[in-house]
């Protein structure tokens, strides 16, 4: 890739919070006794992430003037996480996810972003952002569900579209985070011209794409299921043709696959681990993912890279706390039988 003199690497948009993760694992979510603390959020995790990888990132988030907002700056400073550009928000509390574990399927989540900071980012927040001094401008779909972060979120899409810099966008797709799928099918479309590199699951994919008129008499409960968003495969190419440049398809315990145009694909085998806590994989992933995307690797090794780093995490109680360093995921990987 080029601008390699810019002064950030990435520069992750979207929201933070206090992660509560189940110290009980395998009790159901009434019988939690006590939980461990961590910071969370995707764009956070992923910028922490590629933060231990050896990155220089930079996080435009919003914090509420409360403790919890000094738990996450705390914790991202520590990490060498450039936190100069995400703002305090007074008025608005910091976001919070309680987690229950009850491995290897169950993973009760429950989100508190009712007036919420980081869903307070502005078109100012952006324009006082080093978006022309980074590299690469990743944005999670969760930024698209509420205002005013989701015209800011658009205009930095449109912004790093204009001076340069890349645009990822990681899917995310939270169904309870929209009063209707659909919305979000329409949200993501209609920022996808500007995004040079999509990451998501076969679910996020479908979800997306929802619009067939024909699934309008669904009910809200069928709707929340993604699925029902047709055949990935056919997505995927409806994407690439929407300008897309690259979609990075998560396939779970298979791996992942590079879409680089209609028809051409690169697999990138997985690594098989016990799972015990599914919550982060797909964050860990993209640290890895635009790690190698940064060092100028293949697409192939950038995919197994992100491949390890999912992998790593599901092993590992938290989120941005579990995310490796570099030393370890390359022995991760050699122990592996390389890349």
């Amino acid at each position: 890739m080029t601008t390699h003199n810019r002064l950030y690497d990435t520069l992750h948009m979207g929201r933070s919070s206090i992660d509560l993760y189940s110290n009980d694992i395998g009790a159901a979510f009434v019988d939690i006794q006590s939980f461990a603390a961590y910071v969370g959020g995707s764009p956070t995790n992923i910028s922490v992430g590629a933060r231990r990888l050896g990155l220089n990132t930079v996080l435009l988030t919003g914090l509420g003037n409360d403790p919890v907002g000094d738990f996450i700056l705390n914790f991202l400073q520590k990490e060498g996480v450039e936190m100069a550009f995400s703002p305090r928000k007074p008025g608005y509390r910091t976001s919070a996810v309680v987690l229950g574990i009850e491995p290897p399927d169950k993973f009760p989540l429950v989100y508190y972003r009712d007036h919420c900071a980081d869903v307070e980012l502005t078109i100012d927040d952006v324009l006082a952002a080093p978006l022309a001094q980074s590299r690469i401008f990743q944005f999670a779909g969760t930024n698209l569900s509420r205002e005013p972060v989701r015209s800011a979120t658009l205009f930095a899409a449109e912004m790093a579209h204009q001076v340069g810099t890349e645009v990822v966008l990681d899917i995310d797709f939270r169904p309870d985070q929209w009063h209707d799928p659909r919305a979000f099918g329409v949200a993501i479309r209609s920022v996808l011209p500007h995004v040079d590199i999509v990451i998501g699951t076969d679910d996020e994919i479908n979800a997306a794409m929802l619009h067939d008129p024909r699934q309008l008499h669904l009910s809200h409960s069928q709707m929340s299921d993604a699925r029902v968003g047709g055949n990935t495969a056919d997505n995927i190419e409806k994407m690439l043709q929407m300008g897309v440049r690259v979609l990075v398809q998560k396939r779970g315990e298979h791996g992942s696959r590079v879409h680089l145009g209609v028809g051409e694909k690169i697999d990138a085998p997985g690594f098989p681990v016990d799972v015990f806590n599914i919550l982060g994989a797909g964050d860990a992933f993209a640290s890895g993912f635009l790690y190698g995307y940064v060092q100028g690797w293949d697409w192939y090794k950038a995919a197994r890279m992100g491949n390890a780093c999912g992998a790593m995490v599901v092993t590992r109680h938290g989120c941005s706390i579990s995310m490796p360093h570099l030393a370890e995921v390359l022995q991760f990987i050699e122990e592996k039988d390389g890349f």
